[in-house]
């Protein structure tokens, strides 16, 4: 055991009137929601990176916290292990998720870190042998070191995309060693930032043959895990190829590839591609690449990736209502991609914000749950769209009809429809009830 959680104890569910400051008010693991636990519902995940190896920077300065592990290369991370399992048992909660760098020091060659890697890999299995642990996914890192500045599988430079493959290749051959349940691509530098030196095509046609060769190699190594790529608009590079689900649909449909990788959806980056929570969910699951999603939230204020823990019940109801009505995660889960201020020094406050993360999930599932029992809204939604259950409707989607007969179809019967009201007020009330 090591000193770092010193004088806190495991978070426990006290229900809502409780004044203590380390409790759960709302997430009751084991309280039985439609038929299951509400951590299986909710599949919590604690991100191995925003949790302990993030520094608390920001775009305008530097580190303010000072963990034990920085700059203390092997042996830092693996007291970073040892403190990383001794906070999933505080918090409480089944999974994690890393990329390769949060856990284990890069070296001065591939070999050298993914020999780390290893190293650390091994301590991590063990410890999630001990504990009962599970990973939710693993990644690789393959946009802040310098050498994929011009991006990874994308990059202009066959020798930076056959390093990434090689990080790959060792992350995902530990992620399925450890019972990972999912792997995770995502394109951080996967973009262009002008025109004036990009070849568009080569560089779609670079990124689909390495997602190929990871699809491949899952397969070659036993991997039963889901293949998820998760969308970014805009940040860091201006014009992100991943930028929001439909853009990545219409990516792997291109190239074949629709039918085995799914999203990864994060709710800061829903934001940032001009989207809600919701509105990404829901296409995903219209396109059936609804996989697993990340926790956060952004600062309306500020015009990037923020990663606060969420806080919206409202908003998480209607997230639970997409995730349920196509019968939940699967394999995925809910990664709390989200990180403490970098003013938040303490050790607690990284308990205190999953706490609220936590209570704020539950309260929108529950909400959810409700909004789907009570039947109201998913009647009013099947009253509006209920022409197309028969009659005009079938005919127009089954292709019974041409446009030309459809013309003399409205002539003849002298069809003249008059708008009716979407009634989107009393929908926000409906929805606001249960939350």
């Amino acid at each position: 055991m090591t000193d770092f959680f010193k004088g806190l104890s495991q978070v426990k569910f006290e229900g809502p009137q409780s004044r203590s400051p380390l409790a759960y008010r709302h997430y009751n693991k084991d309280e039985m929601i439609a038929g299951k636990r509400m951590e299986d519902h909710i599949r919590p995940a604690i991100a191995y990176w925003h949790t302990f190896a993030q520094e608390g920077g920001d775009p305008f300065g530097g580190r303010t916290f000072d963990r034990p592990w920085f700059d203390k290369g092997l042996e830092g991370a693996k007291l970073k292990a040892e403190v990383a399992f001794e906070f999933f048992d505080l918090i409480d909660v089944p999974f994690f998720a890393f990329h390769d760098v949060d856990v284990a020091p890069e070296g001065a060659t591939l070999d050298e870190s993914n020999k780390n890697l290893r190293v650390i890999g091994d301590i991590i299995g063990q410890k999630m042998q001990q504990s009962g642990k599970k990973l939710l996914w693993g990644t690789a890192n393959l946009f802040s070191n310098r050498r994929y500045m011009a991006g990874a599988a994308t990059n202009p430079d066959p020798e930076v995309f056959a390093y990434a493959a090689g990080q790959v290749k060792a992350v995902l051959e530990l992620t399925h060693e450890l019972g990972g349940e999912n792997y995770v691509l995502w394109g951080g530098r996967e973009g262009y930032e002008t025109l004036l030196n990009t070849k568009i095509g080569q560089e779609q046609d670079q990124m689909a043959r390495f997602l190929t060769l990871v699809i491949e190699h899952a397969e070659k190594i036993g991997f039963t895990g889901q293949i998820l790529i998760e969308p970014k608009p805009q940040e860091p590079s201006k014009h992100q190829y991943d930028y929001d689900v439909a853009t990545v649909y219409g990516f792997l449909q291109k190239y074949g590839l629709e039918k085995k990788v799914k999203c990864n959806i994060e709710v800061g980056h829903a934001f940032l591609a001009g989207h809600s929570f919701e509105h990404e969910l829901a296409v995903a699951s219209s396109l059936g690449m609804l996989g697993s999603v990340d926790a956060n939230r952004n600062d309306l204020q500020s015009g990037w990736d923020t990663d606060h823990f969420p806080n919206n019940a409202g908003e998480m109801a209607l997230a639970f209502y997409y995730i349920l009505k196509q019968g939940g995660l699967g394999k995925g889960g809910f990664n709390f991609d989200a990180k403490v201020r970098r003013q938040s020094l303490d050790a607690a406050d990284l308990l205190h914000g999953h706490v609220l993360g936590l209570d704020t999930l539950a309260r929108g599932l529950k909400g959810a749950v409700a909004l789907i029992e009570d039947g109201e809204f998913d009647k009013l939604l099947d009253d509006r769209y209920a022409g197309w259950d028969n009659g005009l409707g079938q005919d127009i989607l089954g292709g019974k009809l041409s446009l030309a007969d459809i013309a003399a179809k409205v002539q003849a019967d002298g069809i003249n429809p008059q708008p009716r009201s979407g009634r989107q007020e009393y929908l926000e009330n409906l929805v606001n009830r249960f939350v």
